[in-house]
């Protein structure tokens, strides 16, 4: 079972019994060889802890050894982890996860040689092959051609070249969700100068205590109170395939991604002067305004690690930063790492002579909605509706942007699930609020 609905705009996601299942990710890794031309060659899999995770990828690599590749499995790694096997190794990649998404889900993310992204072209020639083609029976010996490596320890020093580490001892806490970062944080944080506090850090994708998807507030409250009770410096919040990240200050308060894109940035380009940093199309002002006092350049991707892993490349940026908590190095072959990002956090705080939330307050911010999501039968004409609706200056490569001057907003399709997305800014909180409801009626009118 493969339906087509589980094709996405950057990767594979959907319900496990309901839209996909062992037989349809057979038919992927049947596809995905026969897509790259990789009959005779290798590709890096792996996967993260969700339900049924290691059958379906036990079935892709299965159907891939028939269609003449050899696998190299890496096990239960996050998703930054495979990026990582992908760069190191100079292999495709393919990562078994559907990231935040509810615990029925499942997906796979995709890489190409050096962790680049693939394109969409490529995604529709997998979907073609996938859902249309037969795959052939495993060969009795298909294990000979898998090779398992464990790759945390050379991930972990990997990170740990690429930022100053910590000199002050700072406490931490971290909230896994019951996610990959479970996995990977004892590597990377707990051989450094810090105390670190783990919550939720048993792998479980059935997600007990709470979803692992840091973007909705819901999700923090726990860590929140966590950082607040046992006098923590800083906190962080992970998704379900770690590769985001979330930051809490000593006060229990979130602090803003578009703040966490600019500090990085901001120490990014005071060692590559005028280098460009990417963002996406609703990454906050505030990170163009420091940016600009940097001297870098600001390059705008739509939204989605595919383009922001392309723009990042086509431009030889040095750092791209997301609303959404995902974070892109250069040094990292342009792909996001919510560990890494974590780390420049701990990194820069180590050196500051104050608290978290007096760092933070060094940046611009401005108030913001944050995402909200509804649900709708037709986006295409609610965007219309939105766009016919507020006067500024229109922009529609990414959803559809609108403009006033001191204000915008932003009303987008999910790449990964059935909502629409609002996300708006303004200089104050009237005016945010304002324009917040203003779109909201209309949305779900």
């Amino acid at each position: 079972m493969l339906e087509k609905q589980v094709f996405k705009a950057n990767d594979i996601r959907g319900i496990v019994g309901r839209e996909w299942d062992e037989a349809g990710a057979a038919a992927l890794g049947a596809a995905y060889v026969a897509a790259l031309g990789l009959e005779g060659g290798r590709f890096a899999l792996g996967r993260d802890m969700r339900l049924r995770g290691e059958s379906l990828s036990r079935a892709f690599a299965q159907a891939a050894v028939a269609a003449g590749a050899e696998v190299l499995d890496v096990g239960l790694v996050s998703t930054d982890q495979l990026w990582f096997v992908s760069g190191d190794t100079g292999l495709p990649g393919i990562q078994f996860t559907a990231s935040h998404n509810p615990a029925e889900y499942n997906g796979v993310k995709f890489c190409l040689p050096g962790a680049a992204p693939v394109t969409a072209q490529l995604l529709e020639r997998i979907q073609e092959v996938a859902t249309t083609a037969e795959p052939r029976n495993p060969p009795p010996d298909w294990a000979d051609k898998v090779e398992t490596r464990d790759t945390l320890s050379a991930y972990a020093a990997k990170l740990h070249s690429l930022v100053q580490l910590p000199t002050r001892r700072l406490k931490v806490i971290v909230d896994s969700g019951n996610g990959m970062a479970a996995l990977t944080t004892p590597a990377v944080l707990g051989t450094l100068n810090l105390d670190v506090v783990s919550l939720f850090p048993q792998l479980d994708g059935t997600f007990p205590n709470h979803p692992a998807n840091p973007l909705d507030p819901a999700n923090l409250v726990t860590l929140r109170a966590a950082v607040v009770e046992h006098q923590a410096d800083i906190g962080l919040a992970f998704d379900g395939d770690a590769d985001r990240c979330f930051i809490i200050d000593e006060r229990g308060d979130a602090v803003d991604p578009a703040q966490i894109t600019a500090l990085i940035a901001a120490s990014a380009l005071a060692r590559d002067p005028g280098a460009a940093i990417v963002v996406n199309t609703i990454t906050s002002r505030a990170v163009r305004e420091v940016v600009a006092r940097a001297g870098g350049r600001v390059v705008v991707s739509p939204v989605g690690h595919t383009h922001m892993k392309a723009a990042m490349a086509k431009e030889n940026a040095i750092f791209g930063g997301e609303h959404s908590g995902h974070y892109y190095f250069r040094e990292f072959w342009n792909a996001d790492t919510g560990m890494l990002a974590a780390l420049h956090v701990i990194a820069a705080l180590s050196g500051f002579a104050g608290t978290l939330s007096q760092l933070a307050a060094t940046l611009p911010s401005y108030p913001h909605s944050g995402e909200i999501n509804t649900r709708v039968s037709d986006p295409e004409a609610i965007k219309a509706k939105v766009a016919a609706s507020f006067a500024g200056d229109l922009d529609t490569a990414d959803g559809i942007f609108i403009s006033g001057g001191d204000w915008w907003l932003s009303v987008r399709e999910s790449n990964t699930e059935p909502l629409l997305r609002l996300n708006v800014e303004a200089a104050d909180v009237p005016t945010m609020e304002a324009l917040r409801d203003r779109a909201l009626a209309i949305i779900r009118a």
